[in-house]
């Protein structure tokens, strides 16, 4: 490890942290979770005392440049939290001046979706593609832009929210104050609220148990998948026309189901985008699985810090 660049990833979530520290290769040489504090002394605290602990396990082995922060919610472009629906004691909260003032080391916040799509792009899936969009799909369905090469948030850092385009004008009502968006219609939540309305029978409140119902050959379980797959597609298909990407990455906890939807999101794509850009669009799974949380982080760090 002597003389090489480490940086510290930190995938918040609203019932773990879970911290990294990873190489500039993407190698992770140390990890550890915690609950996530429910208070904002307690999580500042907890976020010090374990960047502490990473930053022991280099034993002078290396260089510590910083520290990555993926979280849920909207991240303003300077660092501060405007709103984050699981950790509302962090409204308004600066995290990047916070942490930085107590760790003595820089760090970098940004949306959970965006952390995303930099790991696959520079560790994962999106190697080989300099635009592309990244889909998670989870409790929410979250977005990033990677746009010639460069992660694109926005003038405010907002852009990317693909889980609020609208699939359904006047449709189901969303926490965001809109109607119809593809969250309601494709997420983890709206799968489960979808099988439950429709009585289809599963053995837990989980998406894995309604893919196993659904690869069973349940019928009603099949639709439910398909057409899921079609409002991604037809959201999607949005985006294709006005951004032309190389390619769609799909990760969240949903992706190890994304086989029982891919091909009725394809052919929606087909259907509505424009023909060139359509035919020319890859879809394919994020490679980071599990740890594309602290993985992206990472890279958001190692992107800002180590060049």
């Amino acid at each position: 490890m002597a003389n090489q660049h480490y940086v510290v990833g930190i995938d918040v979530g609203g019932t773990n942290l879970r911290f990294a520290l990873v190489g500039a290769d993407g190698e992770i040489v140390a990890r550890r979770r915690i609950a996530t504090p429910m208070n904002r002394a307690a999580f500042l605290s907890k976020l010090n005392e374990n960047v502490g602990f990473m930053a022991t396990e280099l034993s002078g082995a290396g260089s510590l440049t910083g520290v990555g922060i993926g979280m849920p919610g909207l991240i303003a472009p300077s660092g501060q939290i405007l709103s984050s629906v699981n950790l509302q004691h962090c409204a308004g909260l600066n995290l990047e001046s916070e942490l930085q003032a107590v760790t003595g080391l820089p760090v970098a916040v940004v949306n959970d979706a965006n952390a995303a799509a930099c790991g696959e792009h520079r560790f994962g899936a999106g190697r080989p593609f300099r635009t592309f969009i990244m889909i998670t799909i989870g409790t929410g369905i979250g977005g990033g832009l990677v746009l010639d090469g460069n992660l694109w948030t926005g003038v405010d850092g907002f852009a990317g929210e693909f889980g609020h385009l609208t699939v359904v004008p006047d449709g189901r009502a969303c926490p965001c104050g809109n109607h119809g968006c593809v969250e309601q219609y494709s997420s983890a939540t709206a799968l489960l609220a979808i099988a439950g309305e429709q009585g289809i029978m599963i053995r837990d409140a989980s998406v894995e148990a309604l893919a196993a119902l659904a690869t069973a050959g349940d019928a009603q379980a099949i639709a439910l998948f398909r057409d899921a797959g079609r409002y991604l597609g037809a959201a999607a298909a949005a985006v294709v026309n006005l951004l032309n990407p190389a390619a769609i990455i799909i990760g969240g906890g949903v992706a190890a189901s994304f086989a029982l939807m891919q091909s009725s999101m394809r052919a929606e794509i087909d259907l509505r985008a424009y023909r060139p850009s359509a035919a020319g669009v890859t879809i394919i799974k994020g490679e980071l699985n599990d740890d594309a949380g602290v993985l992206g982080a990472a890279a958001v760090a190692l992107e800002r810090f180590s060049r």
